[in-house]
């Protein structure tokens, strides 16, 4: 996995992660890396300087593991809400409602649901865009 430093041709600066510099890459050219800010397509890498492990611990800009994964777990919660309240859900229908929006033959619109890792393989081959919501975190009681 790779973090890049992006910014939006309106000014927005965000980070995102891919795979490798070759998924950066494939994404940046198919026009689908999009700013979260206001959804502009004309995203390019920002300067970055490199994160560099000194091995030592503690000071002003480190942070507990806890509390980086509580941050993490605050945005996975507000995607998900986000898609919750923004989309229609379709079930494990999923890839064949993807598939018949992407032909028109249904109206398009936001969906999401459950897609087995071949379905989304499959929706891969045909060139059909989607993503895939992490699953939710456990959490302890």
């Amino acid at each position: 996995m790779i973090l890049y430093q992006l910014a939006c041709a309106n000014g927005h600066q965000f980070e995102a992660w891919f795979r490798d510099g070759a998924t950066y890459d494939a994404q940046s050219a198919a026009g689908v890396v999009y700013c979260p800010l206001c959804g502009c397509s004309g995203v390019t890498k920002a300067p970055m300087a490199p994160n560099v492990a000194t091995g030592k611990t503690g000071g002003k800009d480190s942070a507990p593991a806890e509390a980086v994964a509580e941050k993490i777990t605050r945005a996975m919660d507000e995607l998900r809400r986000h898609v919750e309240g923004n989309c229609d859900y379709v079930g494990e229908q999923f890839a064949e409602e993807a598939r018949r929006i992407h032909y028109g033959e249904a109206d398009e619109r936001n969906i999401y649901g459950e897609a087995t890792d071949r379905e989304a393989s499959e929706l891969d081959d045909e060139g059909i865009d989607y993503w895939r919501l992490p699953p939710l975190p456990r959490r302890n009681s």
